[in-house]
């Protein structure tokens, strides 16, 4: 062999392995979102272009929290100084409640999705870092906005988020690296005095995807009406609430928000705006009602039935624990549940608290029913703590309209402010003996330690049957949500991921025990859970899931625990990528 073939074949060898190194050393970037730092990662000219494009609606992420902090390493990687101690120890007093990230178009609501970046109460020298939120926020306010978002992810293959109001337990509101569109903005709202298709004659109320229930609920008054929404007031009815299932108030009337919703307007991945009905798009019109958001397309819009106005009842109901009484009050609650069935047959939504502080309920609450008929059905509980002697507090009254009757809900503590995870309770387990003595054993164990809510509802009947719309079809068979709060601990990381996994491990656990295939409301899941496709979506998730792959073949939608998210993992640097599964 002469020496130059043989130079020749080492040459070829030598550029085979570089070529294969080559394309190993790509392989993250062609399986994965970019993230800053990498070749493919949008230059300072791409994001001008969008900002133009998006008419400088284009926010930099620069956490609220900054203010606490000496020095700051934002998007630009210099370090930069906003510290502001007076205007820290503001914003420290007011971290717990929604409102202060209601405002922000990148702050988690929700601190277990932060990665504890930026954290305001770990003192000024700690560093202040993007972390877990996103880089960019495209403050939508026409869907041209939405458009020109999901083209430039695909274009240069980013993380995109779907921000409404930020009222989110799953983490779906913000994400690593990402470009956010933030819809809170989109607040049209219309009455359609006579909406008619083959399913509905009646009026119904548009609304852009940022209306909040309370600005949904003061237009529906203004017009003798109302509609089904939630409990919290500045959440977006349009986005996650009602995309995954919505319970509420009127839920024992006329079903969950999911069931009302008539229409809504869509920006696809394909970048178009579509219109989903039940005959036009009618497989994305189901999976949006009730199959979670954040996945199939971007909400612009949604039309929704609306219902005459009618007066209200409404009670509460106080029962401290002073030490000596605690066997009792769990007397009380075993009664209290099946109590249940009648109470939400009328119509009631009854929302109870059981804690190591006691027993609550604030409120039961039902239209068309007189203070009398509900003190009635409330009843068998009174009598029960009068046969045990307990001290409580009991107070009802009649409302002329469901405006004065939500107005009149006392504010509570801030739910923002636990850890959180939630149990589907079928309606048998309170009807049988021996289920609901299980039933009351496994509350005792979770209240005895932390916070347990109840939100007790009848949605049997508001549809002809569990698979007309995409919700989890257990909430059909469903006598109340169970929700599980931790606090949350803003100086322990460590700590407060213990607390969650309390949550998942333990607490949770005591009542799934109950029901092994149950079933969880997918607006207070825990993010954790380990079978979120059955738990979350039933047996609807295979259908979902084709529906996804429809509308979004390339993945351009992620949210954690959305259909079709096992697809992806989200690693330590926050980067999103494949998993074998896709």
């Amino acid at each position: 062999m002469t020496t130059r073939r043989f130079i020749g074949i080492v040459s070829l060898i030598v550029l085979a392995v570089a070529i294969v190194i080559r394309n190993r050393s790509h392989e993250p970037e062609s399986h994965c979102r970019f993230i800053p730092g990498d070749p493919g990662w949008p230059d300072k000219h791409d994001w001008d272009n969008l900002n133009r494009t998006v008419d400088g609606n284009l926010i930099a992420t620069s956490p609220i929290s900054s203010v606490c902090h000496y020095s700051s390493l934002l998007g630009s990687n210099d370090n930069v100084s906003s510290y502001d101690q007076e205007a820290c120890d503001a914003l420290r007093n007011v971290w717990f409640f929604p409102q202060t990230h209601l405002v922000s178009p990148s702050s988690a609501m929700s601190y277990q999705f932060s990665n504890n970046s930026c954290n305001p109460f770990s003192g000024p020298d700690a560093s202040c870092t993007l972390g877990y939120y996103v880089a960019y926020t495209i403050n939508a306010t026409s869907t041209a906005h939405l458009q020109a978002a999901v083209q430039f992810v695909k274009r240069h293959n980013i993380r995109l988020v779907i921000r409404n109001t930020g009222h989110d337990y799953l983490g779906k509101s913000t994400g690593a690296h990402a470009l956010a569109i933030w819809t809170r903005h989109l607040k049209s709202i219309e009455l359609i005095e006579r909406y008619q298709d083959s399913g509905y004659q009646g009026p119904a109320i548009k609304m852009g995807a940022g209306v909040e229930g309370l600005e949904a609920y003061n237009f529906a008054h203004s017009h003798r009406l109302m509609v089904v929404g939630g409990n919290c007031p500045n959440v977006g009815l349009a986005g996650g609430f009602t995309q995954g299932g919505g319970i509420s108030i009127l839920s024992s009337k006329f079903g969950l928000a999911a069931d009302q919703v008539l229409a809504w307007e869509v920006v696809t991945a394909s970048g178009d705006l579509v219109t989903a009905t039940a005959t036009e798009n009618a497989d994305l019109f189901w999976a949006l009602r009730g199959g979670g958001g954040g996945t199939y397309g971007i909400v612009v819009s949604m039309t929704v039935k609306a219902f005459p106005d009618t007066s209200f009842s409404a009670a509460y109901m106080t029962l401290l624990n002073d030490g000596n009484n605690t066997d009792a009050i769990y007397s009380t609650i075993g009664t209290f549940l099946k109590s249940l069935p009648s109470l939400v047959d009328a119509g009631a939504w009854v929302v109870w608290i059981a804690a190591p502080f006691g027993f609550l309920i604030m409120p039961a609450m039902v239209s068309g029913l007189h203070q009398v008929e509900l003190d009635s059905l409330l009843k068998p509980t009174k009598d029960r703590m009068d046969q045990l002697g307990l001290q409580y507090h009991y107070s009802s009254a009649e409302y002329p309209d469901f405006l004065s009757s939500y107005n009149s809900i006392p504010s509570t503590w801030n739910v923002s402010d636990y850890n959180m995870g939630g149990q589907l309770i079928s309606r048998d387990l309170v009807e049988d003996d021996d289920s609901n003595e299980a039933l009351v054993g496994a509350i005792r164990h979770i209240s005895s330690q932390t916070l347990m809510s109840g939100v007790a509802f009848n949605v049997a009947n508001a549809v002809a049957s569990p698979d007309e719309v995409a919700a989890n079809p257990y909430l059909r068979k469903t006598i109340f949500s169970a929700v599980i709060g931790t606090p949350i601990n803003y100086t322990d990381w460590s700590e407060n991921k213990a607390a969650q996994d309390k949550i998942t491990y333990d607490l949770l656990p005591a009542l799934r025990s109950l029901a092994p295939q149950g079933g969880v409301y997918l607006n207070e899941a825990d993010f954790q859970a380990p079978d979120f496709k059955s738990t979350f979506y039933g047996d609807h998730y295979e259908r979902l899931l084709a529906i996804k792959m429809k509308y979004d073949p390339d993945n351009i939608f992620y949210a954690k625990t959305a259909v079709g998210s096992d697809r992806w993992e989200q690693r330590p640097d926050g980067r999103l990528c494949y998993t074998a599964n896709h």
